[in-house]
């Protein structure tokens, strides 16, 4: 009995280390490397035409996650505030508090309605002092600062500076200026050259974007902006176009709406368009898709979302962000 000891324990020696790699292989398993690529970022609607300085004060103040990898705020103001550099310079000096980085994209209420003291527009003036006060740096705002290539970089757009693309993980982010009335379009004659200028510049940028994405072999490209250019809607064919009624004027977001889709359409990864357009009443944020070309619309909230590696649900909604006090909404997919 003695003598067969040493045979049991060799016996049993060799097991385990046979097992050994076996058990190290389950627990890589069950314990799979989070995605280095996964992050998150949020979205604040037009909450300044809300609530002015108090509601975007108490949206950047809950704000102070470290996972937030940024934070994209549409507009500074409300249409009944003044459009003097008392109020812009305010408002930076309060996204200058932020302890995430801030990209403003602008609002039309921040200039298109703009007028000076003997009751003319000075929208275009307004936009420019827009550009040299938060949009001077190669840099979002905020304490934590976060590299932006802008727009104003290439020779022939220095004045479009609000346009500005980033990049976190293999996601290329980037802002366009198209306000929400129409995209600025003008109907009376001879009163556009503001709006097609800026055409030419946006039609650029989009070009631009898609060569980045390709190049760097992105995931997805997400846009935001103020306006909703209603990416999905599709142009009608056949006996439908017959059939409808002839456009009761100029859709000021029709040439962009058409280049985005066909972008879209020749990009391998997926397309998210994020804007501040108008909510139906009670209805909360969700994202819509057409093959890889994606619409959310956050009207006047304020919300996180959630970026995957790869696959169906790249963008998932999280949760509202909250005012003071306020209890908090769950998550949304």
């Amino acid at each position: 009995m003695r003598a067969r000891r040493p045979l049991l324990l060799a016996a049993l020696l060799a097991a385990c280390m046979v097992a050994a790699p076996a058990c190290a292989r389950d627990k890589k398993k069950k314990a799979a490397p989070a995605d280095p690529d996964a992050h998150r970022f949020a979205v604040v609607g037009r909450r300044a035409a809300e609530g002015g300085e108090a509601a975007l004060k108490a949206v950047l103040d809950d704000t102070r996650d470290d996972d937030l990898a940024f934070l994209v705020v549409t507009g500074i103001k409300g249409a009944q505030e003044a459009c003097g550099d008392r109020v812009y310079q305010k408002r930076r000096a309060l996204f200058d508090k932020a302890r995430r980085p801030v990209i403003l994209s602008l609002s039309g209420d921040d200039w298109t309605g703009c007028r000076n003291s003997a009751g003319r527009t000075n929208a275009i003036e307004r936009l420019n002092r827009l550009r040299e006060l938060f949009y001077s740096e190669p840099e979002a705002l905020g304490r934590s600062k976060l590299p932006l290539t802008r727009l104003s970089s290439s020779p022939r757009f220095r004045s479009y500076a609000e346009n500005a693309h980033w990049q976190v993980g293999k996601v290329l982010y980037a802002t366009i200026n198209l306000p929400a009335a129409n995209n600025h379009y003008l109907p009376a004659a001879g009163r556009n050259s503001e709006y097609e200028d800026r055409a030419v510049a946006n039609r650029f940028w989009l070009n631009r974007l898609f060569a980045i994405a390709k190049q760097d072999k992105v995931d997805a490209v997400v846009l935001f902006a103020e306006g909703n250019m209603q990416p999905l809607l599709q142009p009608a064919n056949g006996l439908r176009a017959l059939l409808q009624r002839a456009p009761t004027g100029h859709d000021g977001f029709a040439d962009t709406r058409r280049q985005v889709q066909l972008r879209a359409a020749g990009f391998q990864g997926r397309v998210l368009v994020i804007d501040s357009g108008k909510l139906p009443p009670d209805a909360q944020p969700a994202i819509s898709w057409h093959g890889n070309l994606g619409h959310l619309s956050v009207g006047t909230e304020a919300i996180e979302l959630r970026v995957a590696r790869k696959g169906d649900n790249v963008f998932s909604l999280g949760a509202t962000l909250r005012e003071p006090g306020a209890s908090g909404q769950a998550d949304r997919q």
